[in-house]
């Protein structure tokens, strides 16, 4: 196996900032025709609200996901143009559905209805079963794994993301959390409250999968043409029913991160390129990856950053 591959990966919510995506649309028609099609097909301003905010309605769920995934989509189409491919693709939570684009299994138009419809579903679920959820950092997945077995008795929590060796994301009710958080003081890590509105990938957001699921059905699920990892199974699959069963769980279920870029190293891939905004993947990256192993890491969230890549690669290629 060849030990050159790209992936790209795209992010999720937690990357946003106000004025995302302005360079693409002040001089790309197709950057305004995408973000011109997320304001009609989700019904919000989405493009007030990535280049003024107010920030407190851009991180509002129901309108976060759709105004993240078209800016992903934004980037991802400058790449594109720029000749820069991926042999392989994945993305975390949210991104998974720009990821899904990017692989071919959902058109444009298919991605923005199902990642608004996502977005309403979890902001509704959120508002009927409050939560919260904290970054533990320095213990392992088997150590967080014991400390949620030990105070679940106190309510719902679960280990929403693993992130990377040292990095698990826990998620659920405000009382089995900050229990939790005291044992991960004590026994030497460090749990960090997250300013987010729900408890992401937890049961307390499961009503949701049922209401998505019969949205998800309507919509055509195609073959990949570049392999996917999935945050649920954090493998590849194929088969367009089984890709589609898998995504109507994602919303209630872990995202096996830290599994999906060693799944990638092991692939061959040694550049890794970040789809979108901010830098949470390639951070995330830099953890994972063994130190003694030659990648390259890229961030792309506008013209200039997608110039820097395809110069390197280009180069890289001769």
């Amino acid at each position: 196996m060849s030990d050159n591959k790209t992936a790209f990966l795209f992010p999720g919510q937690g990357s946003q900032f106000i004025g995302m995506g302005r360079e693409f649309i002040d001089g790309d028609e197709r950057a305004r025709s995408l973000m011109a099609m997320a304001g009609e097909i989700s019904g919000y301003p989405v493009e007030k609200l990535c280049l003024e905010g107010p920030m407190e309605e851009l991180t509002r769920t129901a309108h976060l996901q759709p105004a993240i995934t078209v800016v992903n989509l934004i980037c991802l189409d400058a790449l594109k143009k720029a000749g820069v491919t991926p042999d392989f693709v994945a993305g975390h939570s949210l991104g998974e559905y720009a990821a899904l684009c990017a692989a071919g299994i959902l058109s444009t138009e298919d991605t923005l209805r199902l990642v608004t419809e996502r977005g309403r579903l979890m902001e509704r679920e959120a508002g009927r079963n409050p939560g919260v959820m904290h970054a533990v950092l320095g213990l392992a997945i088997a150590e967080v794994m014991a400390i949620v077995a030990e105070v679940k008795d106190l309510g719902v929590i679960t280990a929403a993301n693993h992130n990377s060796a040292k990095q698990v994301v826990i998620s659920g009710e405000t009382a089995p959390l900050a229990a939790a958080a005291a044992l991960v003081a004590e026994r030497g890590g460090k749990a960090i409250p997250l300013p987010v509105s729900g408890a992401w990938h937890s049961d307390l957001v499961a009503g949701a999968v049922e209401d998505f699921s019969a949205y998800m059905d309507k919509v055509e699920f195609g073959s990949p043409q570049v392999e996917i990892l999935f945050n649920v199974t954090a493998a590849a699959e194929r088969d367009p029913a089984v890709i589609r069963a898998i995504m109507s769980r994602q919303i209630a279920s872990p995202v096996r991160w830290y599994e999906i870029m060693n799944n990638l190293l092991a692939r061959g891939v040694r550049t890794f390129v970040e789809v979108g905004p901010k830098k949470v993947l390639s951070g995330l990256a830099r953890k994972i990856i063994p130190a003694d192993r030659e990648c390259r890491i890229f961030q792309v969230d506008n013209p200039e950053t997608v110039q820097g890549c395809e110069r390197v690669l280009a180069s890289a290629n001769r």
